[in-house]
């Protein structure tokens, strides 16, 4: 029997799996590590730890539970958080610790700055993205800028992924995919890296090779191998973005399949037949050549519901405490008794892409229940998933099959909340440990063992969730839209 290996290292958790070559999963492993935020708007993960560290012992963890000879698996393949900034020296060793995607939001000044200059439109056009937090060319410049000892010893500027895929073959890549998110360094026409559009924020040889997802980076180094237990020599990928890897494990694959990954953040992606361009968006060439995605994605979700479970939820043991509070929610009618919430905790990505943007409970009485709380939470939550899915159906791309994945999907409220406001029937696959099983079909693609269309026999689907149609949601979205237009400008003052 054969294998393939799938490591994802996500905000929070490191998961992997070890899968056959009929899909079934034979050991899974994760572990914890933490989010570092050491001043607001700003987040970071410790790339030695987070990164290469969970992901030897992940991978060790797989090996011992397993029981395989190393030598029987057949490729690798890795995700992770993105698009991240990590500087290293000329030794590949990280230079501070990584800053992570959009919920990183240092580099405003930066991004207001280079937009001017450039022009949003022209940005557009040549980018296909406007620069926003998710953008890793201006936390470049703000690295420049604002640690001008630690640029200068810069040798490479990595994402997650790529710092990965380096520990584990000694060469310097990048997806596509990925790299789309580095604006305003990457044109999405040619496919390449520019330097005309900015020329004072990097030199162009500090950045990874560009490749496709499912090609071959390099093969597992002796030294990489003493620290994974994986066998020298063994095939890896060049990787992707963690919401990717999750997308291809449910199956997103024709034009019109929509992607909800239910994670620290709410993240979408849309497969579309051509290239989609608006501001309020994203856009990247798919994992495969000559394809195209759009996607969006809310600042805090997952990350709201470990925020409230700590600061409100201290009475309740922490293993059981989201099932609990999930209970109590479901006693709290649709709407949570006229209680709202907006979920801009760390500012907010798409479609508004306001950094300044602030969280908030709004329409709290006495009658108020921990329950209400938690469930207008997870509504506000829903609220931020349908102001994305209306922006795409009103730029006339709206989903023909929205899947749902992640851990979010283990919460029954959150799901039907979800498809009840944005209207919208989910399909939820039998497999829902996401990114990583994703990470271990791609690498049996990368190597011939699978068609592309073979997904829906490893992960067939498990469960739909319908739309009810309840007014209440219609009421309270448009509220919930007016309040964001009615306070956006004292949050800016706060």
């Amino acid at each position: 029997m054969c294998y393939t290996l799938g490591i994802d290292i996500g905000t929070y958790e490191t998961k992997g799996v070890l899968v056959d070559e009929g899909g079934q999963v034979i050991a899974q492993a994760r572990r914890a590590h933490k989010m570092l935020v050491p001043q607001p708007g700003w987040a970071e993960h410790d790339p030695e730890q987070d990164w290469w560290g969970d992901f030897c012992v992940v991978s060790q963890e797989l090996l011992q539970q397993s029981g395989i000879d190393p030598i029987d698996i057949l490729a690798v393949a890795c995700s992770a958080i993105g698009p991240c900034m990590l500087p290293v020296d000329a030794q590949g060793n990280p230079l501070m610790n990584g800053v992570l995607y959009g919920v990183d939001a240092r580099a405003e000044r930066e991004v207001c700055e280079l937009t001017e200059r450039i022009g949003e439109e022209v940005i557009l056009s040549r980018c296909g993205n406007a620069l926003t937090s998710q953008s890793v060319g201006p936390k470049i410049l703000w690295l420049k800028r604002n640690r001008t000892d630690l640029y200068q010893q810069t040798a490479r500027i990595l994402t997650s992924t790529s710092f990965l895929v380096y520990r584990l073959t000694g060469r310097y890549v990048i997806d596509h995919y990925t790299a789309a998110n580095f604006s305003p360094l990457y044109d999405v026409s040619t496919q390449s890296w520019i330097e005309d559009l900015a020329d004072d924020i990097v030199d162009l040889e500090k950045l990874p090779e560009l490749l496709w997802s499912t090609d071959i980076a390099g093969y597992v180094s002796k030294s990489a191998a003493q620290g994974t237990g994986l066998a020298e020599g063994t095939p890896v990928t060049a990787g992707t973005i963690d919401a990717a890897a999750e997308a291809v494990s449910v199956g997103v694959n024709a034009p019109g399949d929509m992607m909800a990954m239910y994670g620290s953040t709410i993240f979408i992606i849309l497969r579309t037949a051509q290239r989609v361009s608006d501001p309020r968006l994203w856009y990247a060439p798919w994992l495969f050549e000559g394809e195209h995605a759009s996607m969006a994605g809310l600042a805090t979700s997952g990350t709201l519901t470990h925020w409230f479970r700590d600061q409100f939820a201290k009475d309740l043991d922490s293993e059981e405490a989201f099932s609990l509070l999930a209970l109590e929610a479901q006693d709290s009618p649709p709407g949570a008794k006229g209680l709202l919430l907006l979920p801009y905790f760390s500012g907010e990505r798409t479609p508004i892409h306001d950094a300044n943007a602030k969280g908030s409970f709004f329409g709290l009485n006495l009658t108020h229940t921990r329950g209400d709380m938690y469930r207008a939470l997870i509504e506000g939550i829903a609220y931020g998933t349908r102001h994305v899915t209306d922006t795409f159906s009103e730029i006339g791309h709206p989903p023909h099959r929205l899947l749902a994945v992640g851990g979010g999907t283990k919460n029954a409220v959150w799901l039907q909340a979800t498809s009840d406001i944005c209207g919208l029937r989910q399909e939820v696959r039998k497999n829902t440990v996401g990114a990583s099983y994703g990470d271990a079909f791609l690498a049996a693609l990368a190597i011939g063992r699978v068609k592309r269309s073979d997904i829906e026999h490893w992960n067939p689907i498990a469960a739909d969730i319908c739309a009810n149609a309840d007014l209440r949601y219609d009421h309270n979205f448009q509220i919930f839209r007016d309040l964001y237009d009615a306070t956006k400008a004292i949050m800016k003052r706060l």
